[in-house]
C-alpha cells in the first residue's frame, strides 16, 4: 500500500493516477476526501482518506497499514512542521520507504529559495530508518497556467523574472519519477534534481505559447515589490510572499539556470519539453 499525501494537487493527482493504472494499491490523502478530484480510474481504485498535517491523529490513521509514503505539501513556511509531523507517523508505524518531493537547490542559498523550507524534512528523511529517495524539481511547466486568464482576456502576461531562464519541467515527468522510486528498489538513497530538456525564460515560454496557440501574446514587466504587495493584499502569508519574491529575483539573476539528465536516468527517455506540455494543455488557455 502506497500513501500519497497532497493527493489532489498538481503532482499528487498524477502519482495517484499512474499508480492506480498500474494496479498498485494506493491510498490518497487529502484534507477533504469528499471533494477529491481524481481521475476516473484513480477514484475507482484508490482508497481516499482524510489527513491533515496539523492533526497528528489523522496522519497516524492515514499511515496505518501503508508500506511506502510519497511526502509532498503545498509550498510555504509550514513545510518543516508538516514534514516532521508525517515523519513521526512514518517512524511510529515502521514504514519501509519514503519518497519526498523537495525543491531544486535545497540546502543551497536557502534564504533565497523555497528549498530552505524543505531542508529540515530532507535531513529527517535521510536520518530515518526508512529507505528514502528525494526529488528536487525545477519550475513546473504548469505554473504558467496562472497566465491563462490573462491570455484568454487578451491581456499581457506578467513577467517578474526578466530574461532569467530555468529548466522548466513537466509535472507528469516528476510524477513518473516518483512512481519509479516508490515501486522499485533502484532509487534508494538517491537525490534527483528534475528539470526539463532546455533552459527557458518567461519570454521563451510566451513565444512557445504564441506558436502553440497561434495567437499574439504580450508581456509586461512587474516590479517585485509591487507583486509582493499584491500577494499580501490578496491574503497570502507575508513570509510566503517575501520568500516568493526572493525566488523570483534569484531566477531573474540567472541563478536557477540548471539542467540535469536525472529524468532520463530514471525513466530511460528524454524529459518532455515545455512545447509538448503546452500543446497538451492548449484548451486551458482558450
Amino acid at each position: 500500500m502506497i500513501l500519497v499525501t497532497g493527493a489532489t494537487g498538481t503532482i499528487g493527482t498524477e502519482v495517484v493516477r499512474i499508480l492506480a493504472e498500474r494496479g498498485e494499491r494506493v491510498r490518497a490523502m487529502t484534507r477533504k476526501p469528499e471533494g477529491a478530484n481524481l481521475s476516473a480510474k484513480a477514484a475507482e481504485a484508490a482508497e481516499v482518506v482524510r489527513g491533515d498535517f496539523e492533526d497528528p491523529d489523522s496522519l497516524d490513521a492515514a499511515v496505518a497499514g501503508a508500506d511506502a509514503v510519497f511526502l509532498l505539501d503545498a509550498p510555504g513556511p509550514w513545510i518543516e512542521r508538516h514534514d516532521l509531523a508525517m515523519l513521526d507517523a512514518v517512524r511510529s508505524h515502521g514504514i519501509g520507504k519514503v519518497v519526498k518531493l523537495s525543491a531544486i537547490g535545497t540546502g543551497e542559498n536557502s534564504d533565497l529559495r523555497v528549498g530552505g523550507w524543505h531542508l529540515p524534512g530532507e535531513r529527517a528523511v535521510r536520518a530515518g530508518e526508512a529507505v528514502w529517495t528525494i526529488l528536487r524539481p525545477s519550475s513546473f511547466a504548469s505554473n504558467t497556467l496562472r497566465w491563462a486568464p490573462m491570455i484568454r482576456a487578451g491581456q499581457p502576461v506578467a513577467n517578474m523574472t526578466a530574461n532569467g531562464a530555468q529548466g522548466v519541467v513537466d509535472p507528469r515527468d516528476i510524477a513518473e519519477v516518483a512512481v519509479a522510486a516508490l515501486t522499485t528498489p533502484d532509487h534508494a538513497g538517491k537525490t534527483y534534481t528534475l528539470t526539463g530538456p532546455e533552459l527557458l525564460s518567461t519570454p521563451d515560454q510566451v513565444e512557445i505559447l504564441r506558436k502553440v496557440l497561434n495567437r499574439p501574446i504580450e508581456i509586461v514587466g512587474v516590479p517585485l515589490e509591487e507583486a509582493k504587495e499584491q500577494m499580501i493584499a490578496a491574503g497570502l502569508d507575508p513570509e510566503f510572499a517575501e520568500v516568493a519574491m526572493r525566488g523570483q529575483r534569484f531566477i531573474a539573476e540567472g541563478r536557477n539556470a540548471e539542467l540535469t539528465t536525472d529524468v532520463v536516468t530514471v525513466l530511460g527517455r528524454p524529459a518532455r519539453s515545455y512545447e509538448i506540455w503546452a500543446d497538451d494543455h492548449r484548451a486551458a488557455f482558450g
